[in-house]
């Protein structure tokens, strides 16, 4: 019996997902398929859920938070993190995961150095909430890049100065700015701060260099996309769908 697996999500033409996934079956003679569907709202989970038979769902932006209230379980990490990338079907429940701090963490543990201490995080969507996840746990402290800052720790783009990058040597970009199709796009941020002392990441990876991570390696940073999160957190939700 084929097994159905998807991604839900909006404007998913930059997804690798699908055809990772593909990969993954051919190469292990797995008889599923799976698809994108891109949702106009949030609302239009539940319908998606009835039509099909999932046997595993991934979330994407923007809706790794609007998702839960849909669910019926979170695991502790999820609701630790406040955001869910990955939707487990058993036993007649939808149960949220998190595996973007898995990915995460994996991706960026062998660039970190002890002058990493601090981190500045550009975004506060789901992704920014398991990148913050996974700095607490190493004993990195965040602040936050918003365009609306309401939090303590938040500031807004303007406020961003050397001071504060001195203080950072690790930024994160977590917002969608840079994203195929529109890889012309550029964050306003101060590059010539940047030094190569400073780790610049940008968790997008199509196209594999944004502008924001091209404008950081020519003031010195170090770069890292989003690719080899995308195939550590893959592996994970496999991994849950299967257990």
């Amino acid at each position: 019996m084929i097994k159905h697996f998807g991604l839900i999500g909006k404007n998913l033409e930059h997804s690798f997902s699908a055809n990772f996934f593909k990969i993954l079956f051919d190469k292990n003679n797995i008889n599923a398929n799976y698809l994108n569907f891109s949702l106009g709202s949030i609302k239009e989970v539940d319908q998606l859920f009835e039509l099909h038979n999932f046997s595993g769902i991934n979330v994407t932006i923007p809706y790794k938070q609007e998702i839960i209230p849909y669910l019926n379980e979170l695991s502790e990490e999820a609701l630790n993190i406040g955001a869910v990338n990955v939707i487990q079907f058993k036993e007649g429940k939808k149960i949220g995961h998190n595996t973007d701090a898995f990915g995460f963490h994996q991706s960026i543990k062998p660039f970190l150095t002890n002058m990493h201490e601090r981190a500045l995080i550009i975004g506060t969507g789901g992704a920014s909430k398991a990148v913050e996840f996974v700095f607490k746990s190493l004993g990195i402290d965040v602040i936050f890049i918003s365009r609306n800052p309401k939090e303590e720790n938040h500031f807004s783009y303007h406020e961003i100065n050397n001071h504060m990058l001195n203080a950072c040597k690790v930024i994160v970009n977590c917002t969608p700015v840079g994203t195929f199709p529109n890889n012309e796009d550029l964050i306003d941020f101060p590059y010539h701060y940047l030094t190569s002392e400073h780790l610049v990441v940008d968790l997008i990876y199509n196209p594999v260099k944004t502008k924001f991570l091209e404008k950081s390696q020519e003031f010195g940073a170090t770069i890292l996309n989003g690719e080899s999160m995308l195939h550590q957190q893959a592996l994970k939700a496999w991994e849950i769908w299967n257990s």
